[in-house]
């Protein structure tokens, strides 16, 4: 069984081994934080990343996208109170979400590295974090959710939305979500129990692709 080049980017471990393989990337999975992840060597260059997302179609006045940001922005409605301050964390070019949670009564701040790449939103504290479909993106995702734990206020709560892996090799070879090559971990609920034990944070609220983390008092 082949070894990693790379440390698992989540835990840092080094006991990630060779699962599977096309004809674009290699993928290794960590035997520690059940995480998937491609090899920094396969990684996209920041000017092709761009390139790939400029190509996105987040359409704001589109039902269908609304719906699926509604699968996050909604549970956040229902445990965070009204007048909160949340920050987008992972915003892209059309800042649905943030849109969608200011009306419903939240004030709020977004950042994306290559939309709205204002380093200040980083240096305030907030009441929630809403991150959807983005932790898949993360080159170092134990350094960026450490970021994100550290801005959010004691109480505080982390929404992520992500597609979640099986561990099945077949099922994850005819996974759609991989095949977006600028896709590079990919989380099972294993690894979102990791990240709870690691940041000290209350067990996650699960529900299908959305996980809730409280950052304790």
């Amino acid at each position: 069984m082949k070894n990693a080049i790379d440390p698992c980017p989540l835990c840092r471990s080094e006991t990630s081994f060779f699962f599977s393989k096309d004809r674009f990337r290699e993928y290794y999975h960590c035997q520690v934080c059940d995480l998937i992840f491609v090899p920094s060597q396969y990684h996209l260059t920041p000017q092709q990343e761009k390139e790939r997302y400029d190509l996105h179609e987040n359409n704001p006045n589109d039902p269908g996208y609304r719906k699926f940001l509604s699968t996050l922005v909604d549970p956040i409605a229902e445990i965070v109170p009204e007048g909160s301050k949340g920050l987008d964390f992972g915003s892209g070019p059309e800042p649905v979400m943030a849109e969608m949670l200011k009306g419903c009564g939240y004030e709020i701040e977004v950042y994306d590295k290559y939309y709205a790449d204002d380093k200040k939103v980083l240096t305030q504290e907030y009441d929630f974090i809403t991150c959807c479909e983005t932790v898949e993106h993360f080159t170092n995702p134990k350094k960026e959710l450490a970021l994100l734990f550290r801005i959010l206020k004691p109480g505080g709560w982390l929404g992520i939305q992500t597609s979640l892996h099986k561990y099945q090799i077949q099922t994850f070879n005819n996974w759609h979500y991989k095949r977006d090559l600028t896709h590079i971990c990919f989380f099972s609920e294993k690894s979102f129990h990791w990240i709870h034990q690691e940041f000290k944070l209350s067990v996650p609220k699960i529900s299908n692709t959305v996980f809730l983390f409280n950052k304790q008092l």
